[in-house]
């Protein structure tokens, strides 16, 4: 199948959370599931932070039109 997009893996997630929250699970298999859902975790976390990385706001250079810059990571203009 590939690799999951970041939506796929939130769902995925939430499944696992909903599944381990039950408490009906053998305990391997909820041990399972558990390391399943931080990996995807992690993977989720990754391509935010390849996002972050990727935004660039777009700023008035004068008369000339714009430019692109990259954020601002403080959150200030």
């Amino acid at each position: 199948m590939g690799e999951m997009t970041f939506e796929q893996a939130m769902k995925r997630i939430e499944k696992i959370v909903a599944d381990l929250e039950k408490g009906d699970l053998p305990l391997e298999e909820s041990l399972g599931r558990f390391e399943e859902a931080v990996k995807l975790a992690h993977s989720c976390q990754e391509k935010l932070d390849k996002a972050e990385a990727r935004i660039s706001k777009l700023v008035r250079t004068g008369e000339s039109g714009f430019t692109l810059e990259p954020l601002d990571e403080s959150g200030e203009d």
